[in-house]
C-alpha cells in the first residue's frame, strides 16, 4: 500500500508491519529506534504488539529523513531533534505571548470605552 493510500485511510493506530512497509525499514530497526529516541514511544496493545499513532509516524519520518536521507548518525539525529524541539517550543511560547498581549490590549480598549 502506498503512502497516498495510507493517507486516504487515516487510521488511529498502525502495526509495526505497516509502519516498516511505509518507510521501507526492518521492524528490528523500528524497535531499535524506539530504544534510542525519546520521542518515539509507541503504545502496546493487550497482546504486547506495538501500535503506532500518527504522531509516532511523523517522528519516524523525521528520523528517517535525518538518518537515511541526510546521513546523520543516531547520536547526531538525537541532537538535531532536540534542537528542533527546543526551537519550536520557543516559537510556540513567543506566539502565545504575542496573542496574550493582543488580547490584553483589546480588553483594555473595551474597559476604556465603557
Amino acid at each position: 500500500m502506498s503512502l497516498s493510500e495510507k493517507e486516504e485511510t487515516k487510521k488511529l493506530f498502525y502495526t509495526i508491519t505497516e509502519v516498516s512497509e511505509l518507510f521501507d525499514l526492518n521492524a528490528s530497526t523500528l524497535r531499535f529506534w524506539e530504544k534510542e529516541f525519546d520521542s518515539l514511544k509507541p503504545s502496546k496493545n493487550k497482546k504486547g504488539n506495538r501500535t503506532f499513532t500518527q504522531k509516532d509516524i511523523d517522528n519516524i519520518a523525521k528520523i528517517v529523513d535525518l538518518v537515511k536521507e541526510k546521513g546523520f548518525t543516531i547520536q547526531g539525529a538525537k541532537e538535531q531533534l532536540k534542537k528542533v524541539s527546543s526551537t519550536s517550543s520557543d516559537n510556540k511560547n513567543a506566539e502565545v505571548i504575542y496573542k496574550l498581549k493582543d488580547i490584553k490590549n483589546k480588553l483594555i480598549n473595551l474597559k476604556n470605552n465603557i
